[in-house]
């Protein structure tokens, strides 16, 4: 197995880490994480320990596409398992804000719908020979997420010392281009969906 594929993996073997720091039952076994106190906003050593692991997936993902391509190390199952692995991340993340009450649980469902949508999609072009290319909708969708995620373990800090609820609108901007990307890939896609022999 490649070093991409390798980096894949350990991204794929994270997600689990960040679910158990993240929902570790830490009052019921008596630990008390440190709390620090910003400007009168609180934010939890908790959430900087699952932010840095987040981190180290989110530069995993850069850097096992790079190597793939500089070093022409690309294979089949990096194909399969890099996407699904990006998806797995940031779609556990948003289910456990959801999950906490810190953003809506309507958000989370157009991103997990989308997503959907679009593996359904890729599969039909699979089954019909074809690729479906990665595009820039796409990229934008991946970029806000991760940027959102971000700033909700952050507890929207710097911009909650301002009363901006940044962390939030980008919620909802990711949302918006998630499902701005799956009507893009289904318009892409829509002759082979609906193709009759």
């Amino acid at each position: 197995m490649n070093l991409p594929n390798r980096l894949t993996i350990f991204r794929i073997v994270l997600i689990p880490v960040v679910v158990l720091i993240y929902l570790f039952p830490y009052a019921q076994l008596g630990i008390d994480p440190r709390v620090f106190n910003i400007g009168g906003v609180e934010l939890s050593v908790v959430n900087l320990i699952a932010l840095a692991v987040y981190l180290v997936a989110a530069i995993t993902d850069a850097l096992d596409g790079h190597i793939a391509r500089s070093r022409n190390m690309i294979t089949t199952f990096g194909k399969f398992a890099d996407p699904i692995a990006d998806k797995m991340l940031t779609t556990t993340m948003f289910l456990l804000f959801a999950s906490r009450g810190i953003i809506p649980v309507v958000p989370v469902i157009i991103m997990v719908c989308r997503d959907i949508v679009v593996d359904g999609c890729r599969m039909i072009a699979a089954t019909n020979g074809k690729v479906v290319a990665a595009q820039m909708l796409g990229k934008v969708k991946t970029v806000a997420q991760m940027v959102t995620i971000a700033l909700v373990l952050l507890n929207n800090l710097p911009f909650e010392l301002w009363g901006l609820p940044v962390a939030q609108v980008c919620v909802w901007f990711s949302a918006l281009v998630s499902f701005a990307s799956g009507v893009s890939y289904f318009n892409q896609m829509k002759t082979d969906i609906f193709e009759s022999k």
